[in-house]
């Protein structure tokens, strides 16, 4: 006789297989599976430990337990030449210059790229992992998603390990995947940068970071390292944080509380250059000049912010390199090598949207 997390695996399995519940249905929770087989939580959760080794459903954090496409059969023919890439964002800030470096790399070896968004959103990494699965694809570039968090995703990434299908991850990774990464050293950018504002007088200071990712996490450490080292007090200055999902008028609300302080900040470090365009023209419209009344700093080198005025203070991201490197990883891991991750150092550009300033407590 079958255990009893057999059983009640065998009748999710034929409530699958038979469509009482469709693929991306949303399973009943495990107290109703509980209540309905009369079980243990403890059978409950291995039973559906069991559906998703096998590919019947997977989990989403704190949403619950869908069906998977189980029809697919992804070990049943070679991989095809191509190399799937997925990154956060793919038409604007520094990703055309990846894809670009990626795709120019690898078709000149023979392969072709295809394309995965996931607006650093969970489930959009779900849907586009399962896509490049479906194509055989032969290889995988990912930017991971919200690296900072956790993953519900994964058991794919597991399933991806177990089909030998080689991984390179971009701008970050996740800690319990082996794999190489191409990355900036963030942590080192932003203190160099925190450093040129302290050089230009400046230690009233506001760092806005996006926390679920782990450049921007890496990015804030570097800010509070460059306090600590260089033994200026972190009490004047303050950090704002933020996740992708947040409006921008929240960044806004929580930045007005310190402007309208009688000790106000007089530089500003963000997470990218795309959140320093947005702040100063947030100040701009609130006729407050930058530089003149406050110095604001990015990170990235965003090809944009060259032609706004005043022209942002940044960290250069080697964007076209990374992806240029990524794909020779790839094509490197493809012919049987292993993997090596790099680590590149950010110059610095030092543009108008800076001032120096003689500190006063």
């Amino acid at each position: 006789m079958a255990a009893k997390y057999q059983q009640v695996e065998h009748e999710l399995i034929h409530r699958i297989r038979t469509d009482q519940y469709s693929i991306n249905d949303k399973l009943p929770t495990e107290t109703n599976l509980i209540k309905e087989f009369n079980v243990s939580r403890q059978t409950i959760r291995r039973a559906i430990s069991e559906l998703e080794r096998k590919h019947y459903v997977y989990k989403i954090q704190g949403s619950g337990t869908y069906v998977t496409d189980w029809h697919q059969n992804w070990n049943q023919k070679k991989s095809n030449k191509i190399i799937g890439v997925i990154t956060t964002h793919v038409t604007n800030y520094i990703f055309p210059e990846i894809i670009s470096g990626i795709d120019t790399t690898i078709t000149d070896k023979g392969y072709s790229l295809i394309l995965g968004n996931t607006h650093n959103n969970h489930q959009r990494e779900r849907n586009a992992i399962l896509n490049m699965l479906d194509l055989k694809v032969a290889g995988l570039i990912i930017e991971p998603t919200q690296s900072a968090l956790p993953n519900p995703n994964i058991d794919l990434y597991m399933k991806i390990k177990e089909l030998n299908i080689p991984i390179v991850f971009i701008n970050s990774s996740y800690s319990n995947i082996e794999a190489p990464v191409l990355r900036m050293d963030d942590r080192l950018a932003e203190y160099e940068l925190t450093n040129l504002l302290f050089e230009h007088g400046h230690q009233r200071i506001i760092g806005i970071f996006k926390v679920d990712d782990n450049q921007g996490y890496e990015r804030m450490n570097g800010f509070i390292q460059a306090f600590q080292v260089n033994e200026i007090e972190l009490s004047k200055s303050h950090v704002i944080m933020y996740q992708s999902s947040d409006h921008f008028s929240q960044i806004c609300d929580n930045l007005n509380i310190y402007m309208k302080r009688t000790d106000p900040p007089t530089a500003i470090c963000c997470y990218n250059d795309q959140l320093a365009i947005k702040i100063i023209s947030y100040l701009q419209k609130h006729e407050v000049d930058v530089p003149a009344d406050i110095s604001v700093i990015g990170f990235d080198d965003y090809s944009m912010s060259r032609y706004i005025n005043p022209r942002i203070t940044t960290a250069i991201h080697v964007k076209r390199q990374m992806g240029i490197d990524a794909a020779n990883q790839i094509l490197s891991m493809l012919s049987g090598n292993t993997g090596k991750s790099i680590t590149y150092h950010a110059h610095l550009i030092t543009g108008q949207s800076i001032k120096r300033i003689k500190y006063n407590n």
